[in-house]
């Protein structure tokens, strides 16, 4: 009977054991979960390109949250168009569905890009823009052989008819604040600006502004993502330090007490949570 008992025992413990881990492992995968949840790149979504010339200059400096751009409109209106604004003012994206080719002039009306209507997509790398939007201030040495006067040197970097790129006209070019800004926590216009596109041939603009947004007053993503992951976390641990009693092993003969406790009678078993 006393074998009988150890066994029981160590089965009891076994179990706890056992709960306890599943618990910790779920908790940690929570905590996981959290965590990669509030990473910079979650707060705000970053498609991911190809090419070198698609990707955002963002390890110059990054796109503040405060400066916002936004798209008026473009022309010419024509169905399959698609443009808007990423990452804040870092960069324009622009997929083209028409069925005809689309084309973005440089920042000296030089042919910057385009994207023809089998979806390639194609930059002009003696075009002086193909250099200076590598940098998030255009602080970079243009090649000597890249001019607006320099015949067009194509060079394919996509083929699914979407372009991004960093453009200069649509965001503030220095970290200093910009002049028209008075009040912090006022939302301010600080510029209009036109980016120029052709259509098939026919000459147009997106237009939009730029504009100073005050932060926002509600609480960051980030901050309740990784409140909420540590107040489960904290929870879980707690239920899984609490003990379990172990079951008691059933008295022998010469256990009873002196109470006259009936032989093979068992104590009752007690969980403590």
């Amino acid at each position: 009977m006393a074998a009988l008992g150890r066994r029981h025992l160590s089965y009891g413990f076994s179990d706890v054991r056992r709960r306890r881990l599943t618990i910790l492992s779920f908790a940690c995968s929570l905590a996981s979960i959290g965590l990669c949840t509030v990473s910079p790149a979650g707060l705000a979504a970053t498609p991911t390109t190809t090419s070198d010339q698609q990707q955002s200059p963002l390890s110059d400096q990054g796109s503040s949250p405060n400066y916002r751009s936004l798209i008026r409109s473009v022309s010419p209106k024509v169905a399959g168009l698609d443009l808007q604004v990423l990452q804040f003012s870092d960069r324009l994206q622009l997929q083209n569905h028409t069925g005809a080719t689309v084309s973005i002039e440089g920042y000296e009306g030089e042919p910057y890009a385009r994207i023809e209507a089998n979806g390639t997509v194609e930059v002009n790398k003696h075009s002086p823009a193909y250099y200076l939007n590598e940098s998030f201030y255009g602080n970079v040495t243009v090649p000597s052989f890249a001019s607006a006067k320099a015949r067009p040197l194509w060079s394919v970097v996509d083929r699914t008819g979407q372009f991004e790129w960093h453009d200069h006209r649509i965001h503030w070019m220095s970290p200093v604040l910009p002049p028209q800004v008075k009040d912090k926590s006022k939302r301010t216009l600080i510029f209009d600006w036109h980016v120029p596109i052709a259509v098939a041939g026919q000459r147009g603009t997106v237009a939009g502004q730029l504009f100073w947004t005050p932060n926002s007053s509600s609480a960051p993503v980030a901050a309740i993502v990784i409140g909420g992951a540590i107040v489960v976390l904290g929870l879980l641990l707690v239920l899984a330090t609490r003990r379990r009693r172990p079951p008691s092993a059933r008295p022998s003969q010469d256990d009873e007490g002196e109470g006259g406790e009936p032989p093979g009678a068992r104590s009752s078993t007690r969980e403590a949570w």
